[in-house]
């Protein structure tokens, strides 16, 4: 039987033209078709247009909209396919794997550096890869499929700005590859997987701090104010100048321990955080209620807070379990409390 496809597409390079005055995504859902006529005989995709935008201009509202027609169409659709573009796919991939968890039915984000109009373009490969990934029985949650890459959603970021080879698996190995036509899996889920689970709530409240070597410490009263979270990245493995962390201590004071969430973060793209190697971290870790990210993304990190307030829980035990709680291999189990 022929496996049905829900292909959802965003816009982003991929259905890119150039206007005379840069790029801008122009071809509609159903024109992707034409692009992906040998795959007619074994599987049948369905086009649905959820926005034509470039993928700078998502936000949190797109996330919540290609959520929930996942799950109005999770019973109808086999596999389901995005198509959206580079610069914010690894911040889609992250929400979805919270919004979307334990699915048994594969979601997999793809795009293009250069437009599937271009004569020279990483598109149709892409997209065929991306079609063969969600035929493939073994296929399942959300995946990002890239230059022949299966990445874990919670652990792609892009890390190169033109080249085809965009994507990088952070501090976590490949899912697997897409080689010849053939998917390989190093990954196999062994467990099945529970009952898939929606969410249908993100809060915004997030913000990121980028420190800089003597940076003011006179926005934090103001940040406080304004949002309910902040993620700090902070220097090396996670340290907060001693001048920040004096002024946390300060304004903290007016706050219960649910109201505000601070997380450390850090600046270096691999090897992950460790608050405790030296005095500015663990200071600021010991004398305030810091999460620590470890190994996880910042993406991953800015989508799973804005799921977690989402929630609206008022006990901070249970949004450190949270936090710190494995989905879609976002963080690994040492760390996991």
């Amino acid at each position: 039987m022929k496996k049905k496809i829900l292909l959802l597409t965003t816009g982003g390079t991929i259905a890119s033209k150039d206007s005379g005055s840069g790029l801008r995504p122009v071809l509609s859902s159903m024109d992707f078709l034409q692009y992906v006529k040998e795959f007619e005989a074994v599987c049948e995709l369905v086009p649905y247009e959820v926005c034509s935008i470039d993928s700078t201009n998502m936000d949190a509202g797109h996330w919540l909209t290609l959520a929930r027609l996942i799950k109005e169409n999770y019973e109808k659709y086999d596999a389901f396919l995005i198509c959206h573009g580079t610069d914010t796919m690894a911040y889609t991939a992250a929400a979805l794997s919270y919004l979307i968890q334990d699915s048994e039915k594969p979601i997999v984000l793809t795009g293009a550096q250069k437009s599937i109009l271009s004569e020279i373009t990483d598109a149709r490969k892409n997209l065929h890869d991306g079609i063969r990934c969600v035929l493939d029985e073994r296929s399942r949650d959300v995946r990002v499929v890239f230059d022949g890459k299966i990445i874990a959603g919670t652990r792609a970021k892009k890390t190169s700005t033109f080249s085809y080879d965009a994507f990088s698996s952070i501090n976590f190995p490949l899912i697997g590859k897409i080689q010849n036509d053939t998917v390989l899996y190093y990954i196999e889920e062994t467990v099945r997987p529970k009952e898939v689970k929606f969410y249908g709530r993100m809060d915004r409240n997030v913000f990121l701090w980028k420190l800089t070597p003597g940076v003011s410490a006179k926005v934090i009263p103001y940040i406080l104010r304004e949002y309910d979270c902040i993620i700090m990245e902070g220097f090396g493995v996670g340290g907060l100048p001693d001048h920040l962390r004096e002024a946390f201590l300060t304004e903290m004071k007016q706050y219960k321990a649910h109201e505000k969430l601070l997380v450390m973060t850090t600046q270096v793209t691999y090897e992950g955080s460790s608050m405790d190697t030296y005095v500015v971290g663990k200071a600021a870790k010991d004398e305030l209620p810091f999460l620590e990210t470890y190994d996880m993304t910042l993406e991953a990190v800015y989508a799973k807070l804005m799921w977690i307030l989402g929630l609206h829980i008022t006990s901070r035990q249970e949004m450190e379990r949270l936090f710190y709680q494995k989905i879609n291999h976002d963080i690994m189990p040492i760390h996991s409390h």
